[in-house]
């Protein structure tokens, strides 16, 4: 069997899809499991064990510039890439238009067929073409985290019961690990930050603990905030080089933990069953965070909770650990 799963983007929705992968491995051990991805992601989902193929795009880069020559050159190359083999089962775990028209154009092998989400989940986005392209529309309850979703949707369209915890297969963090704690303070969203001041507090009690520190970023304006924080906190507290997603992912699971807001590198954290607290400012941890974990908790106030709070999260989490 040849299953081609469309998940483009965030990198939070990406590393929630994950475990789909070892699902349809366990169902179907000889199933060859392709992905398409925007390019950014790309490298981790290439880590994810038991992907074949990954079929970058950049849909939101040509979106800008439709006309360009290099988007029309590299269209045809992203064409020519979904069109290199034929699937059984093409998944559209996305439920946009954007993927919507990539299931459409991926090549079906005889008797294959196109699946997608017949309805939208609560706080998820949703558009109706992604029903019109599939041969299945397959109904989800709305309140269903996104974790689940997706591998609802995968074993709805191929019969089969997806059991026990999700295995992201990314690796893990066993074996040796340093005392470095990561804080995440990045996100894509300014609402969902943390203010520095906690950041600083949070972090001389890491340090007083015996840990170090070290802070990754994803963009100046994160980088700027990254050395902020370092310099205030002192010589044990570094700040990483911006890394491609797979030396990120390497590099956390060699730590002892990690602490940070609702954003994708939080969501590995999570994938690479490390130690860690998730900070969120809105109540939607039970749509995107860690579930049923002893080792993992989510840490929700308004308008942003306490550092008391999360460092009572940590002590539980690092004991638990």
């Amino acid at each position: 069997m040849k299953v081609l799963i469309v998940k483009l983007s965030s990198l939070g929705d990406v590393v929630h899809t994950l475990p789909v992968v070892h699902d349809l491995r366990t169902a179907f051990p000889g199933a060859r499991i392709d992905w398409v991805v925007e390019r950014a992601f790309a490298s981790l989902v290439a880590r994810c064990d038991g992907v074949h193929g990954v079929i970058p795009s950049e849909l939101r880069r040509w979106r800008k510039a439709p006309l360009a020559r290099s988007t029309r050159a590299e269209w045809r190359a992203f064409r020519h890439d979904l069109h290199e083999e034929a699937y059984d089962a093409v998944i559209d775990l996305q439920g946009l238009t954007k993927s919507a028209l990539v299931a459409h154009m991926a090549r079906l092998a005889p008797g294959g067929r196109r699946y997608a989400m017949a309805n939208r989940t609560d706080g998820a986005s949703y558009e109706a073409p992604t029903r019109w392209v599939a041969d299945v529309a397959i109904r989800i309850e709305p309140q269903t985290a996104a974790l689940e979703r997706a591998r609802a949707v995968c074993a709805q369209a191929l019969g089969y019961a997806p059991t026990g915890l999700p295995r992201y297969g990314l690796g893990s963090g066993e074996g040796p690990r340093s005392d470095a704690v990561v804080l995440v303070h990045g996100t894509s969203r300014p609402d969902k930050c943390w203010p520095e001041d906690h950041w600083l507090d949070l972090g001389r009690r890491l340090l007083a603990q015996g840990h170090s520190l070290v802070l990754p970023h994803g963009s100046d304006e994160e980088e700027a905030r990254s050395h902020r924080i370092a310099q205030a906190l002192g010589p044990r507290a570094g700040v990483w080089p911006r890394l491609s997603l797979d030396a990120l992912t390497g590099r956390m699971a060699a730590c002892a933990g990690c602490i940070g807001v609702d954003s994708g590198l939080s969501h590995i954290a999570v994938a690479l069953d490390l130690p860690h607290v998730q900070i969120y400012n809105f109540d939607t941890a039970w749509r995107t965070g860690p579930v049923d974990h002893p080792r993992q908790r989510a840490v929700y106030a308004q308008p942003t909770p306490p550092v008391d709070s999360v460092w009572a999260a940590w002590q539980a989490v690092t004991i638990a650990g």
